[in-house]
């Protein structure tokens, strides 16, 4: 057992040579030593995705839901596609090789290689989480920023990736820096023609009269699996659900609303461009406890 773990895969695509044809599937790794070479176009143009994958008591939460997502952003950005056994045997290898931790994660990440190869680089890192109580408990502060694309921007322009879990978070790791320097934890992204997208790093979920809303997922924002993992627990609590095109009216209207995510899952917004908003902590320590007890 080891407090943090890496199996670098040998091949990530059946549909391109492995990098050793007399390898095994994956080989275990030191995380801090090196590994990518420089050329490497996940490191030199951010060319690839990843998945951050839950993993409670050993077990990793909504991992079929990941790899399918794992897969459509890779046809999004026409990678080799992932061969799913392999990447599920090294999830899984990986999560029984972590010290046994209430929560850790596990972050799959594939690229297309060094230029010129045609051999795309895959690996599994896993970790112990941070701790996300203050944040599901206390809530976090957020601000509302401009992304600069209309909402119908992955109808219109497809070749921007909006709704792929890309290597490509330069924009979204500056706006949580800017989220920083106006005095918030994180920021939710609003369209340049007036809805609600998501955060830099998770889906939004509202409560609204009762019922549970996101943003629908066809505006150019990720499908997230926690997000339909807490609407998995309001069908089954009762609660109605929808996908809905949110203003920022709407928004500023809701009785209460989340930010929701692998790792941290369900942070309730304690709090918009400043101004207080009232949290439901019944409800959010419901969701979380669905979550953190998932089997799938």
């Amino acid at each position: 057992m080891t407090e943090t773990v890496l199996a670098v895969l040998n091949q990530p695509s059946r549909d391109a040579a492995p990098h050793d044809p007399a390898a095994d599937a994956f080989t275990w790794a030191k995380p801090l030593e090196e590994h990518i070479q420089v050329q490497d176009l996940g490191i030199t143009r951010g060319d690839g995705v990843f998945e951050t994958i839950t993993v409670v008591d050993g077990h990793p939460q909504a991992l079929e839901p990941h790899l399918a997502r794992f897969g459509r952003s890779a046809a999004m950005l026409d990678l080799p596609e992932p061969d799913a056994d392999a990447w599920r045997q090294a999830i899984e290898a990986v999560c029984a090789r972590l010290d046994p931790v209430r929560e850790a994660f596990v972050k799959t990440v594939l690229t297309r290689g060094v230029e010129g190869t045609d051999r795309p680089t895959g690996w599994v890192y896993g970790a112990p989480s941070p701790d996300s109580t203050a944040a599901r408990t206390e809530g976090i502060s957020v601000v509302t920023l401009d992304r600069g694309y209309r909402h119908d921007v992955e109808r219109t322009s497809p070749w921007l990736l909006q709704g792929a879990k890309t290597l490509s978070y330069g924009v979204n790791m500056a706006a949580l820096r800017e989220a920083v320097r106006r005095g918030a934890d994180d920021a939710v992204f609003v369209s340049t023609d007036g809805y609600v997208l998501e955060g830099t790093r998770a889906n939004l979920i509202l409560s609204v009269d009762g019922r549970l809303v996101t943003p629908r997922t066809d505006i150019g924002i990720l499908a997230g699996t926690t997000q339909a993992d807490v609407f998995r627990f309001a069908e089954e609590a009762g609660i109605e659900t929808a996908y809905a095109l949110v203003t920022l009216d709407d928004f500023h209207a809701a009785d209460a609303a989340w930010l929701v995510s692998s790792v941290r899952q369900a942070a309730p917004i304690r709090s918009v461009n400043g101004t207080s908003w009232s949290v439901d902590a019944e409800l959010t320590a419901r969701i979380n406890d669905f979550l953190l007890a998932r089997e799938v």
